[in-house]
């Protein structure tokens, strides 16, 4: 049977308190600029190869982050991206787990992970 819902996700909306801070964070963590414009006030686009990513101010609730990760940054070196997490200053909330993959809190207190692909 065909389906006119095509197998792929378009993006993932994250919950952010403050977008210009989420933005910049973010924008940090994946070695980006934080370039374009925050549109109708509260969205913020991250082009990412793939899936990408919307932060999202409008949304944003203590009670609606996300609680277990939604889904993960790819890695091709799980301790490298590890160190650079920790030298970052990023709330790490695992260690490498299983030698695959760790968790992480945003500053808002979403909950992250970043795997090894």
């Amino acid at each position: 049977m065909c389906s006119p819902i095509l197998k792929e996700i378009g993006t993932v909306f994250i919950p952010v308190s403050n977008i210009e801070k989420a933005r910049d964070w973010y924008c940090d963590i994946l070695g980006l600029k934080a370039e374009g414009d925050i549109q109708f006030g509260h969205l913020y686009v991250i082009s990412m190869n793939g899936t990408g990513i919307v932060l999202d101010s409008k949304i944003y609730a203590k009670d609606k982050i996300f609680k277990t990760p939604a889904f993960h940054f790819n890695t091709e070196d799980i301790e490298e991206a590890f160190q650079f997490m920790k030298n970052k200053g990023v709330n790490l909330i695992t260690n490498i787990e299983h030698g695959h993959y760790f968790n992480f809190k945003d500053p808002d207190g979403n909950i992250l992970m970043v795997c090894k692909c």
